[in-house]
């Protein structure tokens, strides 16, 4: 089985990326289900549900979240029906929303939890290697994939080897920087600091670099500008074997600069 995994899809670029190159990918690398992390599908923060549907025409199988779920106050009025989106599992209980879903596919049993870390967050998460041991308790999947969607590398680094044989894979979001540290850990977990975006090529992690710059130079906080620029895809591919063991973590990189 190939499951490929969508980093961070930022605004409209990063949906246009999706509509022109998912199909190719698919068809290339035979993939067999589709995950990608949407929190900032929508205008750059947060997912409304017109976003949400388009995904799933497109092949999306479930769709992740992050520090902006609720970003669009619209989710509210249709996440019970959201049933292929993940909301971080360990965010605050009084917020709806499932953290950890289940799906079949070709027989078997496909698991996606999201995880918030709290090293640098806004610190209202509930500690993420507190809250998997819940969801590892009940898991009878055959493949469990965690988007753990932090800040810190070391936090990132850290719940890979806390859950490494006990879940299949563990891949960064939210830095939108894709690293280069794709590796399958001595137990068999496949593990990625970071997946990175799909979104923006020449931006601030999506945002307009002009304005970054400012902000960063003077100190004055200006607005937060999606970047119009050509797009870049992120992706990270996972194959598994017959006995539901990774065999192989490969990235995809789409850009001016890695042709596809």
């Amino acid at each position: 089985m190939k499951i490929l995994f969508i980093g961070d899809v930022f605004a409209a670029i990063g949906r246009e990326m999706i509509e022109t190159y998912l199909p190719q990918l698919k068809q290339q690398y035979q993939i067999d289900v589709v995950i990608a992390n949407v929190e900032n599908a929508t205008h750059g923060k947060g997912l409304n549900k017109r976003h949400y549907e388009e995904f799933l025409f497109q092949g999306i199988s479930l769709m992740t979240m992050g520090n902006h779920t609720f970003a669009k106050k619209e989710l509210f009025d249709y996440i019970d029906e959201a049933d292929r989106l993940i909301v971080p599992y360990n965010q605050p209980r009084a917020l709806p929303g499932m953290g950890s879903r289940e799906i079949t596919i070709l027989g078997k049993k496909i698991r996606v939890t999201n995880l918030l870390g709290i090293t640098f967050m806004d610190g209202k998460s509930q500690n993420p290697f507190e809250a998997i041991d819940d969801v590892l308790k009940e898991d009878t999947s055959d493949i469990h994939i965690v988007d753990f969607h932090a800040e810190a590398t070391s936090e990132k680094i850290a719940l890979g080897y806390y859950l490494d044989g006990k879940v299949s894979a563990v891949l960064g979001t939210h830095t939108h920087v894709t690293t280069a540290d794709e590796k399958i850990l001595p137990q068999g977990t496949a593990y990625q600091s970071d997946v990175g975006m799909t979104g923006p090529y020449e931006s601030v992690i999506g945002c307009d670099k002009d304005s970054i710059i400012k902000r960063m130079k003077t100190g004055v906080m200006t607005p937060f500008l999606v970047a119009e620029s050509v797009g870049q895809l992120r992706a990270t591919l996972l194959t598994f074997n017959d006995q539901n063991q990774c065999i192989q973590i490969e990235r995809i990189c789409i850009d001016p600069d890695h042709s596809f």
